[in-house]
């Protein structure tokens, strides 16, 4: 991948020397849903934690996708700021309090330069961002104008992440070994506390537990990377996803653990993926030889030789979502070229990717929804994965039910009193977990409830039910979970205080 406009070699057979690829009998069912089409050159999607996606569009500007529609007023707009052809706007990420702050980070390539500029944008009061809000936070110069790596990503920390690429060039194989050098960006992954120094120059600083403080530059978080054109953090364990393009032989996934300190080398350009370059040339000082203990070899690797169309590997995300249940904590990941879509998971010691029935002319990008759901940037247009056999959720508000957890479960409570009389409770939606019901008058709330997604490996893996009331009449509370039919009924005695309802292990029915 030495530009955005990949080129489009001719390789052969697939390879895959540490993974296994099975039958994709058990994955037919997934298909791909165009969400919009007529977009130019979209490269990368993401979301402000609301409903709204936000595609990255190479040549400046940043389209916002809501309900299926593209709007006609892009969020950003730079398309006089970058270089307009092979390089240009990679990717955007919201600052975590964006509703707050109104912050936008954005990585792209400079007109005139090349250069790797990581910069941010504030929205103004029209929401979109203000195109004079710019302010600069890494430059990288570019002299050979390739491998921009093209990712900014806040992690569950809240520190914003960057990738960078190498020193390579036309016929050059990072000659001054910057992959390798830990005095200079290019070639990593860096870390950034962006609410650090916020207000003035350079609007960002390091956190104290980044491992290079006083061995190198205290940005870098890992290295030894040639292009990490794409990476991700797993929404529910935090672990941290890099697809990094390789050079003649190797496409390679690596991987690190949430509890990682940081400071992993990659190997490259000693390593390509697991295969041994012993390539020094150009390094200042000694680095590790082919498969020493300091290199972390990938978790997934594939070879691109003559014939089989892979040619520049697209990193992924493991999935988090609901619409396709079989697909529920592998990690995806595709090919450029080939358009090839693989999903991976752990199998014992071990990890398998199968390849999925379905591709794309293109992947060129991976991204995420605020609920977790899964989108593809191919060829002028956005896609999300999907299982049209997969059941759905049915609840639609009504004036005594709740619909809680993404509509995923409808909450009614049934009340009766002494003298016979009953009722249903009127329900006040109080949140996407959460609401209240009341009895006899709208100001005067009876029981409140939650139902809480604790599917994560850290918890339980089940869907939870709280609820507490401010009543003594008799009660019967029933939870209904549309994509199963599993119904939970927790029933209260009439003449004594409501008892709380703390039900950790209501629903098994993850995702």
């Amino acid at each position: 991948m030495s530009s955005i406009r990949f080129p489009r070699f001719f390789f052969l057979a697939l390879a895959l020397a540490s993974m296994a690829v099975p039958a994709a009998a058990e994955l037919a069912d997934v298909v791909l849903e165009t969400v919009a089409d007529g977009l130019a050159e979209p490269v990368a999607v993401t979301h402000a934690g609301d409903g709204r996606l936000f595609v990255s569009l190479l040549r400046g500007r940043v389209m916002v996708v809501e309900d299926g529609e593209v709007l006609a007023e892009p969020f950003i707009d730079v398309t006089d700021r970058v270089p307009g052809a092979g390089h240009g706007l990679h990717s955007v990420a919201f600052h975590p309090d964006f509703a707050a702050t109104g912050y936008v980070y954005v990585h792209r390539a400079e007109r005139g330069t090349g250069d790797l500029l990581v910069t941010r944008f504030r929205a103004g009061a029209d929401g979109r961002a203000d195109a004079e809000s710019e302010v600069e936070l890494i430059r990288i110069v570019k002299e050979r104008k390739q491998h921009y790596g093209g990712q900014v990503r806040f992690g569950p920390d809240g520190y914003l992440y960057v990738s960078t690429g190498d020193d390579s060039g036309t016929g050059l194989i990072d000659p001054e070994c910057a992959a390798q050098s830990l005095d200079r960006l290019e070639g990593k992954i860096l870390r950034l506390d962006v609410d650090a120094s916020a207000d003035v120059p350079p609007y960002y600083g390091v956190p104290a537990d980044n491992p290079l403080i006083g061995f190198g530059r205290p940005e870098v978080w890992a290295h030894g990377l040639r292009n990490p054109w794409r990476f991700s953090f797993d929404r529910e364990t935090g672990d941290l996803w890099i697809g990094d393009v390789g050079e003649a032989d190797r496409e390679e996934v690596n991987y690190q653990g949430a509890a990682s300190p940081g400071g992993e080398n990659y190997g490259w350009k000693v390593m390509e993926g697991t295969a041994c370059r012993g390539d020094a040339s150009g390094c200042a000082e000694p680095v590790p030889a082919c498969h020493d203990l300091g290199l972390t070899p990938p978790l997934l690797e594939y070879a691109h030789l003559r014939g089989s169309g892979h040619c520049s590997v697209t990193g992924g995300v493991v999935y988090r979502g609901r619409r396709v249940p079989d697909l529920y904590g592998r990690y995806l990941f595709g090919d450029y070229c080939s358009g090839t879509l693989w999903a991976a998971r752990r199998e014992g010691a071990a990890w398998t990717a199968q390849e999925l029935a379905v591709s794309l002319p293109t992947v060129v990008s991976f991204g995420e929804d605020a609920d977790g759901e899964v989108y593809l940037t191919a060829e002028g247009a956005l896609y999300r994965l999907a299982d049209p056999t997969a059941p759905a959720p049915t609840c639609v508000a009504g004036a005594n039910h709740l619909c809680l957890n993404r509509g995923r479960f409808r909450v009614s409570i049934e009340w009766r009193t002494p003298a016979g009389e009953t009722g249903l409770g009127r329900a006040v939606p109080g949140g996407a977990d959460a609401g209240s019901f009341w009895f006899f008058g709208p100001n005067n709330p009876e029981v409140f409830v939650k139902v809480l997604d604790a599917c994560k490996p850290s918890l339980n893996r089940r869907f939870w039910v709280f609820a507490a009331g401010l009543t003594n009449v008799g009660t019967s509370l029933v939870v209904v979970d549309t994509a199963t039919g599993v119904t939970r009924r927790y029933d209260r005695p009439l003449g004594v205080a409501y008892e709380a309802v703390i039900d950790t292990s209501a629903f098994s029915t993850c995702p």
